[in-house]
């Protein structure tokens, strides 16, 4: 006789345990609660300028080394941060000066050209530097955590040593032509001081721009170069303004032009023949006024976007 087993019932598992479900509230109190915030959230204005403080040696740094590798692939090497806006000069001259004409009427005509064109040049180098700042270092953005503003600033400090770099040929050039050292060349340092924090507010405020539409990029050189002829560097602000052949606003408005006051600013300190008569009334105030609106406004623009650097 076979005897049949019955088989044990089968025992119910216990259902899977579901996460339990918060809302944003509640998330938010639960993130709080245990010391945890938001990545890459913007920070307050002044614990920002403490990052800042924070990373100046990587500020400066950073500036140096990509000063060095500029022109690394070129034979000549750093010979180019001189020679580049002395080539410029020699094509101003030839084109304003001799075809034009424009330097008629105009004495020390050479020191004068000179001078604006490496003055321009920091500027509008610097405004160029800062729509590459954000996406010509994406990887270094996405990759580490630190105040985005260092970029553009490093860049413009960039352009600064580039610029104290080729001064030395701009003092050989004014030399040559009979302009000699004296006290009045001092004020070139609180000059080249104001256009220093003014270009770097502007390269903040293209770096934020380009980040968000990189076509930016494309259209600032033409930008630049119809503010180049507005900003007197190849002829005599002062002669082309004489006279009724120019509305009052539009005089006004090339006198205050920033680009146009700075350079003026360094002719006024290093070339005799460039008189007090030739600036702008106010040309001081006027300078200090540019370099703190755009300084201190560029600033605080770029920091506003902060959260948004490398996203998407």
């Amino acid at each position: 006789m076979v005897s049949q087993t019955t088989a044990p019932a089968p025992v119910d598992s216990p259902p899977p345990l579901s996460p339990p479900v918060y809302g944003s509230g509640e998330l938010a109190a639960l993130a709080a609660r245990h010391g945890l915030t938001v990545s890459g959230a913007r920070p307050s204005l002044r614990a920002y300028v403490r990052q800042l403080w924070g990373r100046r040696h990587f500020i400066t740094a950073f500036a140096t080394a990509r000063l060095t590798a500029q022109y690394s692939q070129a034979k000549l090497g750093q010979v180019w941060q001189i020679m580049t806006p002395l080539l410029n000069a020699t094509v101003y001259y030839f084109i304003f000066g001799i075809l034009m004409k424009t330097k008629h009427g105009v004495p020390d005509f050479v020191p004068f050209l000179v001078t604006g064109v490496f003055i321009w040049t920091f500027t509008s180098s610097s405004i160029t530097a800062g729509t590459r700042a954000i996406s010509g270092n994406i990887g270094l953005v996405r990759a580490l955590h630190f105040p985005r503003a260092s970029l553009p600033i490093a860049l413009a400090l960039q352009q600064l040593q580039q610029l104290l770099f080729s001064l030395g040929a701009l003092v050989l050039i004014l030399l040559a032509f009979g302009q000699y050292p004296q006290p009045a060349w001092l004020l070139a340092v609180p000059a080249l001081a104001l256009q220093a924090v003014f270009n770097t507010g502007i390269s903040m405020v293209m770096a934020r721009l380009a980040a968000r539409t990189p076509d930016i990029a494309q259209l600032t050189p033409f930008v630049l170069r119809t503010w180049m002829y507005a900003s007197g560097v190849m002829w005599s602000m002062d002669t082309m303004l004489s006279g009724d052949r120019v509305p009052d606003w539009v005089k006004l408005a090339l006198e205050l032009n920033p680009a146009a006051v700075f350079i003026d600013l360094v002719r006024f300190a290093l070339i005799d023949s460039f008189g007090a008569n030739q600036l702008p009334p106010h040309v001081w105030a006027v300078a200090a006024g540019w370099a703190l609106v755009c300084g201190a406004g560029g600033f605080v623009y770029f920091w506003k976007a902060e959260e948004s650097y490398g996203r998407g």
